[in-house]
């Protein structure tokens, strides 16, 4: 016997984990709890559905983070540096994914912190970017 768990269901169905969730508590899908945790058997699912439930494509989820702290900055090379940090990260890559980024001025230290969270090659682009400002500031 085949079982899910409620983050495999709501991938399967496209749906949030919440939502899978409220299902089991209104008993409009059935669980077993094993634990502290839930797990669908695959002949409820496919009750639930209707449908026979297909496996969801297995595939592995990469990121990184990066804190970039740059010294001796005043406030308007640190405001241009964050928009221009900001302004690279916006809109889907190809790959799909999405940066996330956050800066943090200090002016009395004269430090800014550029924080990044993404894949990989996207973050690897956008350092490279925040590298090639930071100098032309100096």
């Amino acid at each position: 016997m085949q079982y899910y768990s409620v983050e495999q269901v709501a991938e399967l169905l496209g749906l949030h984990v919440r939502t899978v969730r409220g299902y089991i508590r209104e008993e409009r899908l059935r669980a077993t709890r094993i634990g502290k945790q839930y797990r669908i058997a695959r002949e409820d699912l496919e009750a639930f559905t209707g449908a026979p439930a297909e496996a969801a494509p297995a595939h592995r989820h990469v990121e990184v983070s990066s804190i970039v702290r740059i010294e001796g900055i005043d406030a308007v090379a640190a405001g241009r540096l964050s928009t221009a940090a900001l302004a690279g990260a916006t809109g889907r890559r190809p790959d799909g994914t999405q940066l996330r980024v956050q800066t943090v001025h200090d002016a009395e230290r004269a430090t800014l912190q550029v924080v990044v969270l993404g894949s990989p090659g996207a973050t690897a682009e956008l350092l490279r970017i925040v590298e090639v400002l930071a100098e032309e500031m100096e």
